[in-house]
């Protein structure tokens, strides 16, 4: 009978993504993935192929942590749902830095292969809930997309610390003057 597991693919993948939510994405590497689950580097690369499949698997779980910040701020109810969803991928970047700036300010996204499916799910959003046809829908997200993420970007970087209700201000002006301009209410 072969021995038991004692170091799972689980608590591997766990500890890399504690890792890089305390000390970002270049804090990890074999090593320091195997000291912090005290064990040698043999049980990582017994779970993963390489550390470019570790990579992608710690680029999915901080996907769902992602998501998850998005749908608390939907399930709040203190915006409407697409400025939500804005408020979610602002908050995230600002309490959890580093996994903000892996998935969404270096390669991490690409590696999950979803950022499209969260572009066209916005889209259909704005359609459905402000009647757009799919080429406005898309560049009006596409404008808030650029907007929400120069301000969430600040928070990940420690740029600027505004308090909730001045950034759902900024987001609410930004979303006024990008309608405003797609109806050709500013000619």
């Amino acid at each position: 009978m072969p021995a038991k597991k004692q170091i799972t693919k689980e608590k591997i993948l766990n500890t890399a993504v504690k890792i890089v939510c305390q000390s970002g994405i270049d804090a990890l590497n074999t090593r320091t993935l195997a000291c912090a689950c005290k064990c040698s580097t043999q049980p990582i690369y017994l779970s993963f192929k390489g550390i470019n499949e570790l990579l992608a698997e710690v680029a999915g779980e901080a996907l769902k942590i992602f998501n998850r910040y998005i749908e608390d701020e939907i399930k709040r109810g203190k915006y409407p749902e697409y400025k939500a969803v804005g408020m979610g991928y602002i908050r995230f970047a600002k309490e959890e830095k580093h996994l903000f700036k892996y998935l969404l300010m270096n390669d991490g996204m690409h590696k999950t292969g979803k950022e499209m499916d969260s572009f066209d799910n916005s889209v259909f959003m704005i359609m459905k809930n402000f009647g757009l046809y799919k080429t406005d829908a898309e560049k009006l997200h596409l404008q808030m997309w650029v907007f929400v993420h120069g301000v969430a970007s600040m928070y990940a970087t420690d740029y600027m610390d505004w308090d909730e209700e001045s950034v759902s201000q900024l987001v609410s002006s930004a979303y006024r003057g990008f309608m405003a301009d797609i109806k050709g209410e500013n000619k």
